[in-house]
């Protein structure tokens, strides 16, 4: 099982890589823009750099990497070495593959609006398996931990910067492009990540509460909360159960209680981030240091 999971793994850092890749040989590199990525920077850089894009990219990675393994742990550093060294070389066999590649759209427009939605997909993913590809994404990592920020907005703080860099190169309208495209990347990013994430706070008030509970724990392998309530209208007591599950579980749960209490009385808040004991660690009991 162990082998298993970690070929899933590679596998997935490696599709989420490619279409980083892709996106940026055939979508950003097109449209002279730097949004929100050490690829963007690198483009801009060999104008006065006489390195293909994929070397500056390596280049850059190496010196944030040494940061990222630093401040976000040992887990993200290995993910993202691998990541970081094979996107170049993903980005390398591209351009040995097509090597007078000028653009799908014709547009330096679209080729953003393109580049946005192909590499947030491909960020998302990493960063849910505790990834990046390298280069800014480190940085956003880093200012997401630290200071709490949302890792898009955070993209986009990083990116800016980058974004910036294009007007020594290019036109207003390059460097216009490249930060619009930088706070659209962070806002898409973070509607990627937060769909993965998402989380809904349940409370719910019903006199089944004793089945609805051993399905929580049971069923759903998940912890509940009971607190008591007093209505105001007949002033009765009542046990509330809440608990906090994903999607998935969250549709099994209503499932069940609109099977063992049609008339329950439910109220569903969303949670966006969570701070908890692993369930893989011994259970903890309050009053014992």
């Amino acid at each position: 099982m162990k082998r298993f999971a970690l070929i899933k793994e590679i596998f997935i850092l490696t599709m989420a890589t490619i279409i980083i890749g892709a996106a940026v040989f055939f979508f950003l590199m097109p449209s002279h823009a730097t949004v929100s990525s050490i690829a963007g920077l690198s483009i801009v850089l060999t104008n006065f750099v006489p390195l293909p894009v994929s070397m500056i990219t390596m280049i850059l990675n190496v010196f944030l990497l040494i940061i990222g393994f630093i401040t976000c742990g040992p887990e993200f550093g290995y993910k993202t070495v691998y990541t970081s060294i094979l996107l170049p070389v993903v980005i390398g066999v591209f351009e040995r593959a097509f090597p007078d590649f000028k653009s799908f759209t014709g547009d330096a427009t679209l080729d953003v609006l393109c580049y946005i939605f192909f590499v947030s997909i491909g960020i998302a993913i990493l960063f849910n398996r505790n990834a990046s590809s390298g280069g800014l994404d480190i940085v956003a990592k880093i200012l997401n931990k630290y200071l709490r920020i949302d890792l898009g907005k955070a993209m986009s703080a990083a990116g800016l910067c980058v974004a910036a860099s294009s007007i020594l190169v290019y036109d207003s309208k390059t460097l216009l492009l490249s930060i619009l495209g930088t706070y659209f990347n962070g806002v898409i990013l973070d509607h990627f990540i937060f769909d993965q994430k998402l989380k809904r706070r349940v409370c719910i008030v019903s006199p089944f509460e004793k089945d609805i509970r051993e399905f929580i724990l049971n069923e759903l392998h998940s912890g509940a909360s009971i607190y008591k309530a007093i209505g105001a209208y007949r002033m009765q007591e009542h046990d509330e159960i809440i608990t906090i599950v994903d999607k998935n579980e969250f549709q099994k749960l209503m499932a069940f209680i609109d099977k063992v209490d049609p008339q329950a009385f439910v109220t569903v808040y969303k949670v966006s981030e969570m701070q908890y004991r692993s369930k893989s660690m011994p259970e903890r009991i309050f009053g014992e240091l």
